[in-house]
């Protein structure tokens, strides 16, 4: 598999990035999808998304052992990052801030959200088009799903 690299820790924290991306998308678009009928499901959902900040820190660990660039190491610190933001806003004090809308809020939160699934996709570009060509689909689906709850009045 071109995701190999030659360091076989490395390969399998590639992996295990690219599939953490893919199910985070496939996650959250379960969530935009139910959120209209279903509020409770993407509560859930995101629970499941916050979970995977344990193998995405595995692979950051890797990643820093192994001499890996920045932009290998970026996207598993953006998400990581994004999941203590999420628990810090949505769990613990459970902070309304997406109706009405809270900048101060919104802006950290969706840039840390977006900015992970594109920075932990990223690298797949260059070490599988193939399995980086799964990962845009599942952030078309996710574009897609969050599109629906907007068309909804729930995004």
């Amino acid at each position: 598999m071109s995701a190999s690299t030659g360091q076989p820790g490395l390969s399998r924290a590639s992996l295990a990035v690219w599939a953490i991306v893919n199910a985070v998308c496939l996650l959250q678009a379960a969530g935009f999808a139910t959120r209209p009928f279903a509020p409770q499901v993407n509560q859930a959902l995101g629970l499941v998304i916050a979970l995977l900040a344990l193998p995405a820190t595995w692979a950051l660990v890797v990643f820093v052992r192994t001499g890996a660039g920045r932009l290998t190491l970026a996207g598993p610190i953006a998400f990581d990052l994004f999941v203590v933001l999420m628990i810090a806003v949505d769990y613990v004090p459970g902070v309304e801030w997406r109706d009405p809308l809270e900048p101060v809020v919104a802006a950290p939160y969706l840039c840390l959200f977006f900015g992970s699934i594109v920075l932990m996709g990223l690298p797949m570009f260059r070490l599988d088009r193939r399995l980086w060509r799964v990962t845009a689909v599942c952030a078309a689906v996710l574009v897609a799903a969050m599109l629906y709850a907007a068309s909804k009045g729930t995004a």
